[in-house]
Formats: C-alpha cells, sequence, structure tokens
C-alpha cells in the first residue's frame, strides 16, 4: 500500500511543484513563456487579433468620402470624383494589408520580444490568474479564458502607421483588446485542484519521500521493494506523460472556432514544458535507484558485474603500485570505513540533487557519474593488503 501511495504521490508531486513553480518564481515564469514571443503561430495570432482591432477602428466609407470630397475641391471631373466613391472595397484591402505589414513587422522584431517578456516579468501570476482566479496584470481571467491585452502593441502599430504617412491613424482612440492564449471549459474546475496543489507544492515532495523511504523500511526484502517502488514511480512517471499528451488533443480539439489552434498548442506546450522536463527528471532518478538497488543484489548478474568492476580496478591499482604508489595510512582508513564513506557519497549526491533548482535529466546523469566516479576513487583507495600489514599479516609472496 505505501508503495503505490509513493507511485501517486509522486504524480501529484511533478504537477504541485509545476503549479507552485508557475506563481512564486518570476524568472521560471518569464523563461516559460519569453520564447513564445519568437514562435510564428503565436506572431501571427497576435498580429491578426490587433489587425483587426485596428480596422474596427478606421471607418473606410467616411475616408472614401473624405477621398471624394477633397477631388472635387480640387477640381476633378465629376466621373473622377465618382470613381473614388466606388473604391471602398480595394481602399479597404489595401489598408489591410498596411495595417498587417506594420503590426506584423512590430511583432516579429526584437522589440516585441522586449516588450513581451517585460510584459510577462511584471505580470508572472499570469498563471495564477488563470488557475485561480487572482493576481492582475496584463493577463486576466474572463469566464473559462485567458486573454493577453493587445493595446500596447497597437499603440505601436499606430505610431510606425503615423510615420508610414498614413495620419488618420492618429486620431485611433487607446484601445483594449483581448488576444485569447487558453480556453477550457473545465477552466473553474482545474482552478480548484491547481490552488490546492499550489497549497501542498513544498511539501508534497517531501512526503512521498518519507512514504517511499517507510515503505522500503518496513519491507522483509528491502532491497526487492526499493527496486519495485522505483519501478512504481517510473510507471507513474510515464502515465503522467502520457495523460499530458492527451489531454493536450482533447483541448485542442475542444477549442473555439475564433482562438488560434496554433497559437494555443504553442502556449499549451510551453506551459509543461518544465513539467516535461521534470517528469524525465524524476523518471532517471528512479530508474536510476532501480538499477542502484538491483546490482548489490545477491543475483549472479550483479555480483558477476560488481567482481568485473572490482578486478579492473584492482588490476589498476596493483599497477600504480608496481610504480612505486603507496597508499599506506590512507589505504588503512578508506578500507576500515568504506561503507561510512559510501554512504556519504550517497547523502552528497542525494543533498546535491534535492537542493538543486528544477533540475533536469542532464543534470541526473551528471550526478550518477559523479557518484560513480566517487565509488571508483573509494574501491581503488581500498587497500585491504596494508591493513593485514599493519595487523601483523605476512604478505603473501608474488607467485
Amino acid at each position: 500500500m505505501l508503495v503505490i501511495l509513493a507511485a501517486l504521490l509522486s504524480v501529484l508531486s511533478v504537477v504541485a511543484v509545476w503549479a507552485d513553480s508557475m506563481v512564486a518564481d518570476t524568472d521560471r515564469y518569464v523563461d516559460t513563456v519569453a520564447p513564445l514571443a519568437r514562435n510564428p503561430a503565436v506572431q501571427t495570432a497576435v498580429t491578426n487579433r490587433a489587425t483587426t482591432v485596428i480596422l474596427e477602428q478606421i471607418d473606410v466609407k467616411a475616408l472614401v468620402g473624405e477621398l471624394s470630397t477633397a477631388a472635387n475641391q480640387e477640381g476633378a471631373p465629376p466621373a473622377v470624383a465618382k470613381l473614388v466613391g466606388e473604391l471602398s472595397g480595394p481602399i479597404e484591402k489595401g489598408l489591410e494589408e498596411l495595417v498587417s505589414s506594420t503590426v506584423h513587422r512590430i511583432v516579429s522584431s526584437t522589440a516585441f520580444e522586449t516588450l513581451w517578456t517585460d510584459a510577462n516579468r511584471v505580470a508572472h501570476r499570469a498563471l495564477d490568474k488563470a488557475l485561480t482566479g487572482k493576481g492582475g496584470g496584463a493577463v486576466t481571467l474572463k469566464g473559462d479564458q485567458v486573454a493577453i491585452d493587445v493595446g500596447p502593441i497597437v499603440d505601436r502599430a499606430k505610431d510606425e502607421l503615423v510615420k508610414s504617412g498614413f495620419s488618420r491613424a492618429a486620431r485611433i482612440p487607446e484601445v483594449h483588446s483581448d488576444f485569447v492564449v487558453f480556453s477550457s471549459d473545465e477552466l473553474a474546475k482545474v482552478k480548484t485542484y491547481t490552488r490546492v496543489l499550489q497549497i501542498v507544492g513544498s511539501w508534497l515532495p517531501v512526503v512521498t519521500v518519507l512514504i517511499a523511504a517507510a515503505a522500503v523500511l518496513l519491507a522483509a526484502h528491502r532491497r526487492r521493494v526499493l527496486v519495485t517502488t522505483a519501478l512504481a514511480v517510473t510507471f507513474g512517471m510515464l502515465l503522467l506523460g502520457v495523460s499530458l499528451t492527451v489531454f493536450r488533443g482533447i483541448y485542442l480539439d475542444r477549442l473555439p472556432t475564433e482562438v488560434s489552434q496554433d497559437a494555443a498548442a504553442a502556449v499549451f506546450d510551453a506551459l509543461i514544458k518544465f513539467v516535461r522536463a521534470t517528469i524525465r527528471a524524476v523518471a532517471a532518478v528512479a530508474l536510476i535507484a532501480a538499477c542502484g538497488a538491483f546490482l548489490t543484489g545477491p543475483s549472479r548478474a550483479a555480483v558477476t558485474m560488481r567482481r568485473a568492476c572490482a578486478s579492473g580496478i584492482a588490476s589498476m591499482r596493483d599497477v600504480a603500485g608496481s610504480a612505486g604508489l603507496r597508499l599506506g595510512a590512507v589505504g588503512r582508513f578508506v578500507h576500515r570505513h568504506k561503507r561510512w564513506i559510501g554512504g556519504l557519497i550517497l547523502l552528497t549526491a542525494l543533498i546535491v540533487l534535492v537542493t538543486w533548482s528544477y533540475p533536469s535529466t542532464a543534470v541526473v546523469l551528471w550526478i550518477v557519474a559523479a557518484v560513480l566516479a566517487a565509488f571508483a576513487v573509494r574501491e581503488f583507495l581500498d587497500d585491504a593488503g596494508a591493513t593485514g600489514r599493519q595487523n601483523g599479516e605476512k604478505e603473501p609472496r608474488p607467485s
């Protein structure tokens, strides 16, 4: 029961840590959403929304009327004035192209990346707004949608249009319009669950580790239960990864028609990027723990591998001894406290892993490599012969 509970809580721990980090860690949040400014789908969706907002503020009929009046005042023939009055369609199309190209130039520039990053740094509680309904800033929660205000982009586009010679753009009033980046009918339910996970985010991983440790300590066959627990956690991570993929498809299929699916997919993938990274890291730790427990066991494969490694390191030590290396007191000390040194190595690795901010799979593998290297050094310095000679035993004669 403890093994099953630890596996279930490991899944909740990953989600809880994600929810807590998205709310409490500004840098983490900014690192998550900053790349979206360079995403073509997001740029296109923002461009389309901002273009629509600007065109809604321009009265094309009034503009055509002004052109027709100006033509009459300049003494143009009546046929020319009439022709100008029939150009509302082409003028509207030309305006749309002008506005769209201007907005896209702004959105695809480095200035937009800076604007996007700074806005999200100030409003880094955007995800909290989406999942708890609290917070403020550029990101708002309306019903079952998360929306970003494109007003600053519209203001920048107005200035660029005026510089391009379209002075009428200066008459566009200050507007605030929403660009929907997340929408779900289940958002109300998700808010409740995520709020709970956010609250327990700091403690749930610790509780999970303690429950897993209790399962091992209470077992009659501890090594076997350790392997089982590690494999159960790995299976939980696999299940969580598959669930995220399935939920992504369901979420995109249920989006309203007016929401850009490509942009929504980009936002979804960005938000769960660190969840997937954590899943891989936890699965790597669990698999390595399972392999470590197996290799310390009495099975023929484990014993053979241990003997092969010990024999190889002993050969290196013999070669070094033939070259004049004498371990002396160091070798005797390591041999006498070999088990305690091994425990200290593992404890140090655990402390590094736990205190590392958001360890990735690469970090886990580097820690494992360091642990293996430390154990190899311990084995090399373990001079059992030096300890025997100190106790009065005769050194065996070479054959």
